[in-house]
C-alpha cells in the first residue's frame, strides 16, 4: 500500500510543491512547526532512512540541502534546522524547519497558515533554488 507520502508525489493527494526532481520531491508541511516547514522526501518508498541505499541517502542529503539554502533565502530565520525523525509516515521524510531557537524543533507548537500563505510561501522558496 502507498504511503502518503508517494500519494502526494503522484499527485493523488494535493500539496504545496517546493521542488522537485527525477528522484526527490519537497513540499511544504501542512501542520508546520514554523512557516517554510519542508518536507524532503525520496520518491522511492523506503522506511528508514539507514535502509536507503547510498547513492538516494545522499542524493537526499544534496537535495535537502539545496532545499535549506533557498528557504534560508526565503524566510527569515537564524538557521534552518534538520531532523529525520520517521515514526509518524513510514516513508523516508527529512523536515527542514525555519529556526529562532531550540523549542522550534520539538513539533509542539504548530503555526497556522492560510491556503494563500502556503502557496505563496511555497513558490517564494522556489524561486530562490
Amino acid at each position: 500500500m502507498s504511503t502518503i507520502f508517494t500519494k502526494i508525489i503522484n499527485g493523488e493527494i494535493p500539496s504545496y510543491k517546493v521542488a522537485e526532481n527525477d528522484d526527490f520531491y519537497a513540499f511544504l508541511d501542512v501542520n508546520p512547526n514554523a512557516k517554510g516547514h519542508t518536507l524532503v522526501v525520496p520518491k522511492k518508498e523506503v522506511n528508514k532512512l539507514f535502509e536507503l541505499d547510498e547513492e538516494t541517502y545522499n542524493g537526499l542529503m544534496a537535495f535537502s540541502r539545496k532545499i535549506a539554502i533557498a528557504l534560508k533565502k526565503t524566510i527569515k530565520c537564524k538557521r534552518v534546522g534538520m531532523a529525520v525523525i520517521g515514526l509518524e509516515v513510514p516513508h523516508v521524510h527529512v523536515h527542514l524547519i525555519p529556526l529562532e531557537a531550540m523549542q522550534d524543533m520539538q513539533f509542539m507548537h504548530k503555526v497556522p497558515l492560510t491556503p494563500a500563505e502556503f502557496e505563496a510561501t511555497a513558490k517564494a522558496i522556489a524561486a530562490n533554488i
